[in-house]
């Protein structure tokens, strides 16, 4: 496990993170070159340099002192100077964001949700600290919260950002009537105020790295100042909204505040967050903002982990009687008992923590295994059960099992598992904070996420590998059911999925169900139940809806891989990503591990509640 990041001490926290253009992707070299040489052009010269090549003379460029370095390290060293004072109260670093120097707070494990909730309670306790009247407003889940003031007091307002701004290094901007911040401007210094005189909407963020600045958060994990206009209605003074929210842009000027919890505006916090964020559990609202919308997500949702390690002696021994028994490999396709699929190489570890970065909703996690456990797992954390497939195979006597088909066709057998769960393989992960709403509706359809893969036509042939027999084995199913023909595979994301809907695919389907269930590895007869055949039954049912989100798979054999993930990590622009692995090798695990574990601790920094300490 990776131990977690020591804050510089006071005094010297403002050090310039390192290089940022360690990683190619973030130089401005390399940034410039994509910019300003047109595609054609780049395709032109990616048809005669090799991919090796063109990789390394990128390394070159962003190893070279290149423009956004020297300004990082001239605007570092003005930031230091002009405002020496500040770096001597808290522990600050200036980091580079979108090829600008921001101050930024040092914390050992920053969080969205957290960093939202301590935005929101530090204006919240200065406005209440000089009399300010304000109430917080409902936005749209994983939007930046509001608070609504009214224009009648703005200078006092103002003031009183730019005292809290000098304690703590803070930014403001304008935001546009799209929710759109413009460009930020340091909070503690007066005329940034100014500028801000007419602004209906302000940005305030407070700029929150890691020790080594690899993670920023920033103006997405602000906070809004809403201006509301003093009016006359018809029934007395009132208070009109600058913009729309989803509740009224209109309410009594005098109206009684009432209290209420912070995550009503920030979004739930994670595991861990709650006792160090937010100073102020409660804050200050109008009672048309504590309802209930029909939109609103109130039920439980769960996530289940499928999990192997390979490299596990006894686990070993038990798939080499299983595949004896079975006739040794040669009775199988190569895919069905390759050791790819059975490598480990934490994943699981950097997923979880994607899942606690970004999806704090998320009552509980289930991880299935074949009586194994991670070494790194903190097994007594109330929020996460390790379930073995004894708990959950409907017949026993199938087991041990190495098919993650048959895995997959037991998970809604989980004791205590919400209706609405979600899936998640180990090689997922998330990129950005998500809300439920990217999978689920309030009314619980689900949604799947169709992929342009396509499902070849035709009959179940042995030259199939087995994931593609199991497609046409549930195309069969959908067509005599349903008349219809699908041809389109999922995208390798986590799976929304309803115990309700997978009872009556065991039931209605129990001889092809069983079938899969008993096979002991990836058999031309298997159903991929939890991937596909869930989605299509419920979408004619009425119960799912295809959708849509930023989504990548990444095959670590593809030589376009390393640059790729440089890539990701220089703009982090996805909501999911998949990085699998299907053709190594335990030979090549140096190889493969070099290549992600740097990227994932870059990505995924902060350990998550679920991981031993020490």
């Amino acid at each position: 496990m990776t131990s977690e990041a020591k804050s510089p001490p006071p005094g010297r926290g403002a050090a310039l993170a390192p290089a940022a253009s360690a990683n190619p992707e973030k130089s401005g070299l390399v940034r410039a070159y994509r910019r300003l040489l047109p595609e054609r052009a780049r395709r032109a010269i990616a048809q005669r340099i090799s991919v090796e090549t063109r990789g390394a003379l990128m390394q070159h460029m962003a190893n070279s002192l290149d423009f956004q370095q020297r300004g990082q390290k001239l605007r570092g060293k003005v930031l230091q100077r002009r405002y020496a004072a500040h770096f001597d109260e808290a522990l600050l670093r200036v980091v580079l964001v979108d090829g600008k120097a921001r101050i930024a707070l040092v914390a050992p494990a920053p969080t969205p949700q957290a960093a939202r909730a301590d935005a929101l309670s530090l204006i919240c306790t200065a406005l209440e600290h000089i009399g300010i009247a304000y109430f917080c407003v409902r936005t749209e889940p994983g939007e930046a919260p509001s608070i609504a003031v009214s224009a009648a007091d703005r200078s006092r307002i103002q003031q009183q950002l730019t005292r809290l701004c000098r304690r703590i290094p803070g930014y403001a901007a304008p935001v546009d009537r799209e929710g759109v911040p413009g460009a930020p401007h340091p909070g503690f210094v007066h005329h940034t105020w100014r500028r801000l005189r007419s602004a209906s909407v302000t940005r305030v963020t407070w700029y929150r790295t890691v020790a080594d600045g690899e993670l920023i958060l920033g103006q997405e994990h602000g906070v809004d100042i809403e201006y509301w206009k003093p009016e006359d209605g018809p029934e007395g003074a009132v208070l009109a909204a600058p913009r729309r929210n989803v509740v009224t842009t209109e309410v009594t000027a005098d109206a009684t505040p009432v209290d209420t919890p912070i995550e009503l505006f920030t979004g739930p916090l994670a595991p861990g967050d709650e006792a160090t964020a937010a100073p102020c559990r409660t804050v200050r609202t109008r009672p048309e903002f504590t309802i209930r919308l029909p939109q609103d997500i109130h039920f439980p949702i769960d996530v289940v982990y499928t999990w192997v390690d390979g490299a596990d002696p006894a686990w070993a021994e038990r798939r080499a009687r299983a595949l004896h028994e079975a006739g040794s490999t040669r009775s199988h396709h190569v895919e069905a008992v390759n050791a790819a699929r059975f490598l480990s190489r934490d994943e699981l570890k950097y997923s979880l923590r994607s899942l606690h970065q970004y999806a704090p909703w998320v009552r509980t996690v289930f991880l299935v295994t074949d009586d194994q456990t991670p070494a790194w797992l903190d097994t007594s954390h109330p929020g996460i059960h390790v379930v073995s497939h004894k708990e959950i195979f409907s017949d026993p006597k199938v087991l041990p099992t190495f098919n993650s088909h048959a895995i997959e066709s037991q998970l809604h057998h989980i004791e205590g598992l919400s209706e609405h769960f979600l899936y998640f393989n180990d090689d997922v992960f998330l990129g950005n904070p998500l809300t439920p709403r990217m999978f689920f509706f309030s009314n619980g359809l689900t949604k799947f996420f169709l992929s342009p893969a396509l499902v070849s036509l035709g009959d179940r042939s042995p030259a199939d590998a087995p994931v593609a027999a199991a497609a046409k084995n549930n195309r069969a199913l959908v067509e005599k059911r349903f008349a219809t023909t699908l041809t389109q595979k999922m995208c390798h994301v986590p799976h929304a999925l309803r115990r309700s809907v997978l009872d009556e695919i065991e039931e209605r389907y129990a001889e092809a169900h069983a079938a899969t269930a008993a096979a002991r590895f990836r058999s031309p007869d298997d159903l991929s139940v939890v991937s596909s055949l869930h989605h299509y039954c419920a979408y004619h049912q009425g119960r799912a809806i295809p959708s849509d989100l930023r989504y990548k798979y990444m095959d670590l054999a593809h030589p376009s891989t390393s640059r790729r993930l440089n890539r990701l990590l220089a703009n982090r622009d996805l909501d999911i990503f998949c990085i699998n692995d299907t053709v190594s090798t335990e030979k090549d695990l140096e190889r493969t591990n070099a290549l992600i574990i740097p990227f994932l601790e870059g990505y995924f920094p902060v350990p998550s509640p679920f991981e031993k300490r020490g």
